[in-house]
């Protein structure tokens, strides 16, 4: 008897106005699914170019959750490309196409084909928060220590 529950999935509403295929995780415990470009015609970015690259999809999420676009690791590795807002967020009221903003961080060119994976997806539960105006913050040990404060070791 294995004692791993299985997990709900939450439904969300896509319409794919694209020729390619529904984003989908790669593996049973993926965390994000791969976005692809829905491209007429190939893009070449060049060295510190950025484009904002359609993917076709429109998604309705629930109230309560956010949609972050991130980079794929394979591509920030091996070409130096990134999303350049990473992570991005798609809101739960935001009914426009996905679009991936990407980055050439390299010194050569990067041509985006059609149908190629350029950044991964991740459904996230988030809350709002009130911000309450208060005259001082409580005391901590940190303080008001910030960047590098620990020290570099």
């Amino acid at each position: 008897m294995s004692n791993i529950l299985k997990m709900n999935k939450l439904d969300i509403k896509v319409v794919n106005r694209g020729h390619q295929p529904l984003p989908a995780y790669a593996t049973a415990q993926s965390a994000g699914m791969d976005l692809r470009a829905n491209l007429d015609e190939s893009i070449v970015l060049h060295p510190l170019e950025h484009r904002l690259i359609p993917t076709g999809l429109f998604i309705s999420l629930p109230e309560g959750y956010e949609a972050q676009v991130r980079p794929r690791s394979g591509l920030a590795f091996k070409h130096g490309i990134t999303v350049l807002n990473a992570p991005g967020t798609i809101d739960a009221d935001y009914r426009g196409e996905i679009g991936v903003l990407l980055v050439n961080l390299s010194n050569t060119d990067f041509v985006v084909n059609d149908g190629e994976r350029i950044a991964q997806m991740v459904i996230a539960r988030h809350e709002q928060g009130n911000f309450i105006k208060v005259d001082q913050l409580d005391e901590t040990e940190r303080g008001t220590g910030g960047y590098g404060h620990t020290g570099v070791k």
